[in-house]
């Protein structure tokens, strides 16, 4: 079986429910395979193969991380082939060194002061984009979790006004464990309201601006939002970065880490974090009110 054939068999049935992203990254990953050791059929590509593809990432001036993820990729494919066929065959590409650190930044967090800025910012300016970003400010959302939220998920008139977290027609989610509800509190509860108060569609997305294709395009937001924010926050922030602060402030308060890490759509570190239902609506808020910026 050649490498083309590998990936059409492994997005099959691996890629059944899976967003567009995770299918072009497949097809990516065998390009760039394709170009730096030729089209071959599984059982032909060797360590030496494995090495010149290293090599050939590093090239491309890819950071570490992205190259620890395309490595997986094609580890995961040529896994997954081997097993379903049963061609008992040696992986090449496990083990490959590479600095998984190079070229990679560290994402830095909102300063307090600064959110208190962006927020008053996005008050003012009163839109759409400013709503965005008011809702990922006060509730550690992922942007695209955020920008793909329907106006459905937004309960306001539960005695605890909350986000449902969730998969729908217009974007998935990062893991299973990001399904979550998540408290609105602070600039994030003002965000929700205009967006009710203001909606054309009460079963649409909440961000149309971000859906039209009907696919969430977190991409542009995520430019389009980091190109706004830069004069406002310190160097090396971006929209992500309220989602480290958010964990930060989570901690200046003393929330349990089992809770951030619900509240955040964590993965967990242990077995037993994962039995039970979890916090209550009521305890989150109460830890969300706490971080609301006065």
């Amino acid at each position: 079986m050649c490498l083309t054939e590998a990936v059409e068999t492994y997005l099959s049935l691996k890629g059944a429910g899976k967003p567009k992203t995770f299918h072009a990254a497949a097809h990516r990953t065998c390009g760039y395979l394709v170009d730096a050791c030729g089209l071959k059929h599984l059982h032909e590509y060797t360590r030496s193969d494995a090495l010149a593809f290293r090599d050939s990432l590093i090239a491309r001036g890819l950071a570490g991380s992205s190259i620890t993820r395309i490595f997986n990729s094609v580890v995961a494919v040529f896994n997954f082939v081997n097993s379903e066929h049963a061609l008992d065959l040696k992986n090449p590409f496990t083990r490959v060194y590479h600095d998984r650190s190079a070229g990679v930044s560290e994402r830095q967090p909102v300063a307090v002061n600064d959110i208190r800025v962006v927020q008053a910012k996005c008050k003012e300016l009163d839109d759409e984009a400013r709503w965005l970003v008011a809702l990922v400010s006060d509730s550690g959302l992922r942007l695209a979790e955020a920008a793909g939220a329907m106006v459905s998920d937004l309960k306001l008139d539960h005695p605890v006004p909350h986000i449902i977290i969730e998969p729908n027609s217009y974007r998935g989610l990062k893991t299973s464990g990001s399904k979550r509800i998540v408290p609105l509190v602070g600039a994030s509860l003002w965000a929700a309201q205009r967006i009710v108060e203001t909606c054309r569609d009460a079963k649409g997305p909440a961000f149309p601006r971000y859906n039209k294709t009907g696919k969430t395009n977190a991409n542009s937001a995520s430019s389009a939002l980091n190109k706004w924010l830069k004069p406002y926050v310190g160097e090396g922030c971006s929209m992500h970065s309220f989602r480290h602060s958010m964990r930060d402030r989570l901690r200046a308060v003393s929330c349990p880490t089992e809770m951030v890490d619900q509240l955040g759509g964590w993965s967990h570190d242990s077995v037993g974090q994962g039995y039970g239902r979890g916090y209550e609506l009521e305890q989150l808020q109460q830890y969300m009110k706490a971080v609301v910026l006065t």
